[in-house]
């Protein structure tokens, strides 16, 4: 039901090239980890995985739930698992989405935990999520690349941009080979290791997407002092009256 609203509406806005869908599984758990340019990329990423026959599940956080209706509908609908960054909370939703992907069910992961906040748009260092919960369940970890939601909703804002069609394009690689990592103890460097790989194939079929080489050393938002929440590109002031608002 959910595709049968979600698609006319994406096809009015959007033109759209799928690539390596079946590399998805048709059954089973699995975690499709993508990068994050838009706050739309969820609503993309949706159709992509309906498209190709199975219903996904989100671990993302929670404000992405708040941008607006559609995508809080599609987030909703889609049986989203919030995650409250730096809070208890968020250790309950990496056990959700264990259970999830246990359940037989496809998770889409956000590996780098937010919309990048790499000046041109390419994925920056990956958190462990995917790798903890490919770790957890063993289930296959299948990196995406996305590119165009961008173009529909800019980098914080909320407002989409209706008139023109934009060209959204998604590809699949195969599944990251961490055959050697799962089984393993969790260590700080087995976590590392696999969440290096799962960035490398999304970082390789982005590439592949835009024509582009990516910069060898991945944004890291700590090194750079930006910030890891909200837009980074706030003024004071703006940041100011949103905190004023928030406690009204």
């Amino acid at each position: 039901m959910g595709n049968a609203i979600l698609r006319p509406g994406l096809l009015l806005l959007t033109r759209q090239t799928w690539r390596g869908g079946e590399r998805i599984p048709s059954t089973g758990g699995c975690v499709l980890a993508v990068n994050h340019v838009s706050h739309a990329d969820p609503v993309v990423t949706a159709e992509f995985v309906m498209a190709h026959g199975r219903l996904p599940r989100y671990l993302a956080k929670s404000n992405l739930f708040q941008v607006n209706r559609f995508v809080s509908w599609v987030l909703n609908s889609a049986g989203q698992i919030p995650v409250e960054r730096l809070t208890p909370d968020a250790v309950g939703a990496y056990d959700a989405a264990v259970q999830a992907v246990e359940a037989g069910e496809c998770l889409v992961v956000y590996p780098e935990g937010t919309l990048t906040r790499d000046p041109d748009l390419w994925p920056m260092r990956g958190k462990s999520g995917a790798a903890r919960i490919a770790l957890a369940t063993g289930a296959p970890v299948v990196p995406a690349a996305q590119w165009g939601a961008q173009q529909l909703l800019p980098q914080y804002s909320k407002r989409l941009r209706l008139w023109h069609r934009t060209r959204v394009t998604m590809s699949v690689g195969e599944p990251v080979d961490l055959s050697d990592l799962v089984g393993q103890e969790p260590t700080p460097a087995v976590v590392a290791e696999m969440t290096d790989r799962i960035m490398a194939a999304i970082v390789a079929l982005l590439e592949e997407l835009r024509g582009e080489r990516a910069p060898a050393e991945r944004f890291d938002p700590r090194k750079a002092g930006v910030r890891a929440v909200g837009n980074p590109n706030a003024k004071p002031d703006q940041k100011r009256s949103r905190r004023k608002r928030d406690n009204n």
